[in-house]
Formats: C-alpha cells, structure tokens, sequence
C-alpha cells in the first residue's frame, strides 16, 4: 500500500530538499552537526565523571581544598577565586563574540575586528590560566604519603592546619646509583624521585608531637577523618609505600587517583577546544581586517565561528558546575 500525502498548498508543502533546510546555509548545518555530536561527547564524559564521583563518594577531595591557589599570592587561600575568575573571562569572552556577530548583521568592520580581538584575549588568558592551574596541580603544594593499599595520608597539625613535608622531613643523607641505559638491556626509565624519602618523613613524623594524619575518607558529616596521633604515629610506621608530591594519572596526593585522571582528561579536552577555537578566530580575525568578507557582502563566518565558541563557552559551564561545585 502506498502512501498518500495531502498537498494543500506551497505554503504547507514539506521540504524537499535544497541548500538551506530551516532557512540555514550548508555551513551553518554542518556546524550544529558538529555541535550536537560534540555535545554527546561531553555529555559521556560528565557522566563518566559523576558515577565515579559518587561511586568513591567517601574518598573524593573536595575541590575547594585542591584549587586554593591564585597566581602572586603564595600562602594566601583563596578557594575557587581563580577558577571563578577564569569562568568570567570566558563568559565575557562570549559576550564580546555576540557583539562581533551583531556588528557583522549590521556591515561593521570596525566593530567587528575590535570585539573579535577582544574574544581572542579573552580566550587566551582562559587557555593561559588553565595552563597555570595545571602546573600547579601537578606541583602540589603539602605532598602527601600513600600506603601499602593505595590510600592517601595527608599532614596536618593539633589545630587542623595542613602541614607540608617540607617542612617537617628530616633530611637523611643517602647515596643511590643511578639508573641508567648502560645498566643492561632491561633499563627502563625511572619514576620522578620525590623530594623525601618515606623514611625521611617517617623521622620527622616521629619527631614532631604536634602532627597528626589525615586520611582520605569523610566521615558521616562529609569532613575527613583525622587520626588520633597514636594511630597517627602506627599509620605512618606500618602502612607508608612512597611520598606523593603533587598530581599525575597514577598518583593524587590530594585523594583518589580517579579525581586526577578526570580532572587531566576533562579540562584538557575543553581547554583544546579553546584553543582551537582561539586559532580559528584569529585565522576569522585578519580575514575581517582584510576585508575578506565586505567583498562578499556577508559576515556569515564570523557567525558560523561564534556558534562554535558559544559552545565551548556553555561547555565550560556545565564543567564548572560539575567538576568544581558538585
């Protein structure tokens, strides 16, 4: 049986094809295509992030004792403050983005080339500032010790103020042979050395009554449980693996492993969407001040880019969100 279709008009007639399905050009549908496929892929990768996030609901750190740093003010915590400042570039980096879209409808080239540059500043110091807080994240600021079963202790003092092991490490000259290629043809190359040897830290442990150990894991009220100093002083002695400065995707000084991958993985995948984004406005940029598109009679690129952006930026939202305030 065929199929029968009422035709009432060319005004309600489907449509059957052409270059601008919903009145859009071919470029602009291919870059909601784009958009929407990318869309999932976050979409995966948030939800990949949430179910691990409250699989190890008793073990995850929390963000606001990660990100306390601000760049030239060393010592100062400032929980969340910079990554609040980050937000706002690129938001307001989106909004510049509307104006050079508005002033491309409206055959502005002035306009258009001063709020283009203005969004590649924004998006430039958002990339650079990620840049920084990746640096130290992976520095780490306490360094911590990681036992035999994987689990993270940290230091803090009688008035629950974190303690770095710099600080409290006893030094122990040591000697040590290299590991090097000429060794034979197992070599492999080593691990990064830690500042302190455990045995280092377990001496200035010991010698310091006012330190006691964090572990990884909250409580019932969602703060983690710190130790009494005799289970302090046993937990050191008879579980300690290797000292953990900082972050890599094996390692956490600031809690499970899982929080580190996530966090690598996550914002560097965003961060390489903004700075793709950032080459193709500048590539956008000189083709306005050149006068690319006056000669063609449309701004339709710049507008097609700044979908592009809008993205990204809303992308970073949902990020945010999940990532820094959940």
């Amino acid at each position: 049986m065929e199929a029968t279709v009422a035709k009432t008009g060319t005004e309600g007639k489907t449509w059957g094809g052409g270059n601008q399905p919903l009145r859009a050009s071919y470029g602009k549908m291919m870059m909601w295509f784009f958009i929407v496929s990318d869309a999932l892929t976050f979409s995966g990768f948030l939800a990949s992030y949430g179910f691990s996030r409250f699989k190890f609901v008793d073990a995850w750190p929390i963000a606001d004792e990660v990100f306390t740093h601000f760049p030239f003010l060393h010592g100062v915590d400032a929980p969340m403050y910079y990554v609040a400042f980050m937000t706002f570039i690129l938001i307001f980096s989106s909004v510049t983005m509307v104006l050079a879209v508005d002033a491309g409808h409206k055959m502005q080239q002035n306009k258009v080339i001063i709020y283009m540059f203005l969004t590649i500043i924004g998006g430039a110091v958002f990339v650079g500032s990620q840049a920084w807080e990746w640096a130290t994240f992976i520095k780490g600021d306490y360094g911590a010790v990681e036992t035999k079963g994987g689990r993270i202790l940290q230091f803090l003092d009688t008035e629950g103020e974190r303690v770095a092991i710099a600080d409290f490490a006893t030094n122990i000259p040591t000697s040590r042979d290299a590991h090097v290629a000429k060794n034979g043809v197992w070599y492999e190359a080593e691990d990064t050395q830690s500042s302190f040897s455990v045995e280092e830290i377990k001496a200035g442990f010991l010698a310091n009554d006012n330190l006691l150990v964090r572990t990884q894991y909250k409580d019932e009220n969602g703060h983690q449980i710190v130790l009494s100093r005799e289970e302090s002083v046993q937990k050191i002695i008879n579980e300690s693996a290797f000292v953990v400065e900082g972050a890599n995707l094996k390692h956490n000084e600031y809690g499970h492993p899982l929080f580190a991958d996530f966090f690598f993985f996550i914002t560097g995948f965003h961060g390489f969407h903004v700075f793709s984004g950032v080459l193709i406005n500048i590539i956008i940029f000189f083709n306005v001040v050149i006068g690319t598109y006056e000669r063609r009679g449309s701004y339709e690129m710049v507008e097609k880019v700044g979908l592009y952006w809008h993205f990204v930026d809303l992308v970073w939202v949902f990020v945010f969100t999940f990532f820094y305030l959940v």
